[in-house]
């Protein structure tokens, strides 16, 4: 469905040139970025792009019920720009990271501190919104936590034992990812696109594999564009499944706690029987896929999933039939639809509030342009719905890879990449476990990597558990965080 837009509509995984990006005065662009917004369409991406000692700002806009993507860059400027974050909360992180990269001010930012750095060498912590009050306190949690887990630092404003407001301050790993893209692709680039978010390796190497070929106006084989399709979703069985042994966990129901734990394991190790590597690491480049299963693999995979299956569906049944597991979940950490538009989530935590927003469904490319996977949606936006989605994501993903194992394309699985177009724009999303993995690739005249810019889904989602804490005891916060259970490091880029 195609409307009247200034913007330049592209679809997922293909490319354009940076001159037939539309161009705007700076204020112009920021009212057509915003007009857009108002009409209900989404940020996937919005950064700065140096041209000297000026800035270009670029966006893309997810137009969902259309399956379009659309672009629009400003023209060059300095100093300071009319912030969208009063008017349109998902700009509020984007905005906050352009003045932290780059140094320019979004005027009448409602809440401008740094994103993951301060603009020393420490970390991202600053100042704290805090509640004034008699009975009001304050308890601070991390950055170090009780785990083996990465850093995360977490301010409570409290009345007692309900949460007022919830801080989240992350960028304790200055990791430098897209810094160190730049000038590429180097030899050591893919390795660094594996490692954006170790446990989403297949969502992030595919996101980038994608970008490069349409820059280099090619497409993987078939047989790799399946391969990719069928480690995704063993990526995403994995994870969903060790969320809901986790959740489990969190309200002392160990039955389903220890058996989830094993068959994360399980689903792991289908993944390894695949390319070698329990994450998927390897297996997935830019022309294809570097590892192939012969038929003899495929056939023991094909067994072993239906184990892993019937397991995870038994550790279910023990979780969904246990009244003190649905009291716990259920009306724990809601988040109401308009909340969740608003801020511009992904993924399942978005699905949970009701929202259809699935980039498989959404923007399709590669194998599931061939073979859909049915939106999982649930409308209730509490603990018990971010389960739930779970669960039924666990399901239809085993019947796709059902689906795809019984008839298992032929072919090549690598060819050779052309050399990247100079002066091109390429986007690329994938629906990783976690929700929209979104990478925006710009070449120079040269053809090399001039600007990359990576949206994890844990970068639209850290706002979403912040207000799901809004009214709930503080002793609820663990069982909230872990149904959102997103990624320090995909943020900390």
């Amino acid at each position: 469905m195609k409307r009247d837009t200034p913007f330049t509509l592209l679809t997922n995984g293909t490319a354009l040139s940076w001159a037939d990006v539309p161009e705007w005065p700076l204020a112009e662009f920021l009212r057509n970025v915003g007009a857009e917004l108002g009409r209900g369409e989404r940020l996937s991406s919005f950064f700065g792009v140096p041209e000297g000692d000026a800035l270009r700002l670029v966006a893309v806009l997810a137009f969902d019920a259309g399956n379009t993507l659309a672009v629009g860059r400003s023209q060059s400027f300095s100093g300071s720009f009319p912030a969208l974050t009063a008017t349109h909360a998902q700009a509020h992180l984007f905005e906050r990271e352009i003045w932290e990269q780059h140094g320019v001010v979004p005027e009448n930012h409602p809440w401008l501190k740094p994103v993951r750095k301060d603009h020393g060498a420490g970390p991202a912590v600053g100042d704290f919104f805090r509640v004034d009050g008699r009975e009001i306190h304050e308890v601070a949690v991390g950055p170090v936590h009780a785990g083996i887990i990465e850093p995360g630092h977490f301010r409570f404003q409290c009345a007692g034992e309900e949460v007022l407001h919830l801080e989240i301050a992350l960028g304790f790993q200055h990791r430098g990812v897209e810094e160190a893209i730049a000038g590429g692709p180097h030899r050591a680039t893919v390795y660094q696109m594996e490692t954006v978010a170790g446990d989403t390796t297949i969502g992030h190497a595919t996101a980038y594999a994608n970008a490069l070929e349409a820059l280099a106006g090619t497409e993987a084989p078939l047989r790799a564009q399946w391969l990719r399709a069928i480690a995704l979703e063993l990526e995403r069985l994995a994870n969903h499944t060790g969320d809901l042994g986790a959740l489990a966990g969190d309200v002392a129901f160990l039955p389903t706690a220890s058996a989830c734990g094993k068959i994360r394991g399980d689903f792991l190790n289908l993944t390894a029987l695949l390319c070698g590597n329990r994450f998927g690491r390897g297996l997935v480049r830019p022309g294809g896929c570097l590892l192939d299963g012969d038929t003899e693999r495929l056939s023991q995979l094909r067994k072993r999933l239906e184990t892993a299956l019937a397991e995870v569906q038994q550790a279910a049944a023990w979780l969904w039939d246990a009244a003190s597991v649905r009291t716990r979940f259920e009306h724990t950490g809601h988040l109401h639809a308009k909340q969740a538009a608003a801020i511009g989530l992904v993924g399942p935590a978005a699905r949970a509030c009701g929202l259809v927003r699935d980039v498989r469904f959404d923007h399709p490319t590669g194998w599931h342009r061939f073979a859909q996977v049915p939106v999982s949606v649930w409308p209730d936006g509490d603990v018990f719905a971010r389960a739930r989605v779970r669960w039924l994501e666990i399901q239809r993903s085993g019947d796709f890879l059902r689906e795809q194992l019984d008839a298992v394309p032929e072919g090549e699985t690598m060819s050779s990449l052309p050399a990247l177009a100079p002066n091109s724009l390429a986007v690329a999303l994938v629906e990783g476990w976690r929700g929209e993995v979104c990478h925006v690739a710009l070449t120079g005249a040269d053809g090399k990597l001039r600007r990359y810019k990576i949206t994890d889904p844990s970068f639209h989602n850290w706002t979403g558990l912040a207000l799901a804490l809004r009214g709930q005891a503080i002793s609820d916060f663990p069982l909230c965080n872990k149904s959102f259970n997103l990624s320090y490091c995909g943020f900390d880029l």
